[in-house]
């Protein structure tokens, strides 16, 4: 059977614009099929399992995508599945790159968690990534409050993670993965408190590299080939179909592609953005009309009259 074009496939368009690529990714590491493999490498809950029972079996519903990254106190454009926002009078909005819930294998209750999965370049955004995802973990506990549970029914709490995708971190954190969460620590004595009681939030980093790097394997190869704007499409497809056993249906072949023709407009739109700055500095400092900068540059003919236009716009 065919698979039908997702939401991911409909609500995107090939547009040369950095923000494009960042929903781009975000849609296509909703597919249940990538989320397994991320569950099984990180999430202790997940290790034994087989990723397509993740996928099929303990992966509810469609997991939402935000089209849009958003700071709080800003509306996002929702797809679809669980609710990507939490609402706080006091503390604003947040909206999660994609969120969902699953249920833990084996568990006689069918208690469920609650997984956020967010897409970050930029790993020094002007404050530490951690505390972020501390601060996504317990908006996603608190928020359950008149959902999962009422008055002082706290043990109704669901566990949440916050996994962090950096994919441009500095070279000492580099194919690395690293796991933040709440254990117990005996000062006086050894009362215990069974794990289940507070063992609620934990925050996962997975940190890209590059193959020249150690620890290139697993999951984090598959990442890095996935949302890399140098590999191309067709090494993609291969490497995933080959590698990690991903078959890709045509929906999720046309995410890719998008993504892939998303990565060579900002591309693009890069070199543009470099070749007008040079233009400008040539005019201005040298006294070139743009004819002379452009044949400074040694910019084809075939492409002047593009910058012409550009230069006219500014």
């Amino acid at each position: 059977m065919v698979d039908e074009e997702t939401t991911i496939a409909q609500g995107l368009h090939i547009t040369d614009d950095s923000a494009g690529y960042d929903a781009a990714c975000k849609r296509v590491l909703s597919e249940k099929a990538i989320l397994a493999r991320i569950m099984k490498s990180c999430l202790e809950e997940y290790k034994d399992c087989d990723v397509g029972d993740i996928a099929e079996k303990y992966i509810e519903g469609q997991p939402q995508v935000s089209a849009v990254p958003v700071l709080p106190d800003e509306g996002g454009t929702v797809i679809s599945g669980m609710d990507t926002e939490d609402k706080s009078v006091r503390e604003g909005t947040v909206t999660y790159d994609v969120r969902f819930r699953a249920i833990v294998p084996g568990s006689e209750e069918q208690i469920a968690l609650i997984i956020n999965v967010e897409a970050q370049n930029d790993f020094y955004p002007g404050y530490p990534l951690i505390k972020r995802g501390i601060y996504y973990c317990c908006r996603m506990i608190s928020s359950q409050y008149g959902r999962e549970f009422t008055g002082p029914h706290y043990e109704k709490i669901k566990k949440v993670y916050s996994i962090w995708i950096c994919m441009k971190p500095p070279q000492y954190r580099e194919n690395t993965i690293t796991r933040y969460r709440l254990v117990e620590e005996h000062l006086v004595g050894e009362g215990k408190e069974p794990v289940r009681n507070y063992d609620l939030l934990s925050i996962i980093m997975l940190c890209l590299g590059g193959p020249n790097g150690a620890n290139y394997d697993g999951v984090l190869r598959m990442l890095d080939v996935l949302l890399s704007n140098e590999t191309s499409e067709a090494e993609k497809r291969k490497i995933l179909k080959d590698d990690y056993d991903i078959q890709m249906t045509q929906t999720m072949e046309r995410e890719v592609s998008v993504m892939c023709n998303l990565s060579k407009g900002v591309r693009e739109m890069g070199r543009a953005d470099g070749i007008l700055s040079s233009l400008k500095n040539l005019m201005e400092t040298m006294g070139l009309t743009i004819e002379q900068a452009m044949a400074a540059l040694k910019i084809p003919d075939t492409e002047k009259q593009k910058y012409m236009d550009l230069l006219e716009r500014q």
